[in-house]
């Protein structure tokens, strides 16, 4: 089991459920799109975000995205890290059909994409933590030197970029850019890049 610090945010029951088993610590729900109206479950976050932090694990989708963008903002990006699953086609056993995107949600992906996404957030506090001022961000103008945004083929090289990391391929350049930024150094990216 993985021990975790912070607590957990995902979006429903049976994911709360299905992470019961992989993780140790607090496991959170959104109940779906209640969080934008509940206020008691909002001031529940903050306070449990300033505690302790808060490590969001949404579905891949379009819901999961504007829950984990709603949630982010409610709390403050600085009490949060991101986790990601990839993007897989398929549904998940107990529905009878697949969700409106097509796309396996936290409680359909195996549990080594889980940890992984996990691993990969709490490996991002970490490096935060260890770069120093005179470390150089990644910007846009690396995004379009590497082919990923902004070129001919791009979007193609971007897919096959961000599923390769493990990431979703819903982020927009901006998200792509802080993820790439809390997660990698340009060196280490750039190496990478380079594999591809």
């Amino acid at each position: 089991m993985l021990k975790l610090e912070q607590a957990l945010l995902v979006e429903g029951k049976y994911d709360a459920a299905r992470l019961s088993n992989i993780v140790d610590g607090t496991i959170l729900t959104t109940d779906g799109f209640r969080v934008f109206k509940d206020g008691a479950l909002q001031r529940l976050l903050k306070r449990i975000a300033a505690a302790q932090g808060l490590i969001i694990l949404t579905d891949s989708d379009a819901a999961g995205f504007k829950i984990r963008h709603f949630v982010t903002g409610l709390v403050g990006a600085e009490h949060v890290l991101q986790a990601y699953v990839p993007a897989i086609a398929g549904k998940e056993s107990r529905k009878a059909e697949p969700g409106k995107e097509g796309l396996l949600g936290v409680e359909g992906v195996s549990d080594d994409l889980i940890v992984q996404g996990l691993e990969t957030a709490l490996a991002s506090k970490t490096a935060c933590q260890q770069k120093t001022t005179q470390s150089r961000s990644i910007t846009y103008t690396d995004l379009y030197d590497w082919g990923i945004s902004g070129t001919a083929n791009s979007a193609e090289n971007r897919r096959v970029f961000l599923r390769r990391l493990g990431l979703p391929p819903r982020l927009s350049k901006k998200e792509l850019l802080q993820v790439l930024n809390t997660l990698y150094t340009y060196d280490a990216l750039n190496a990478e890049i380079k594999k591809l």
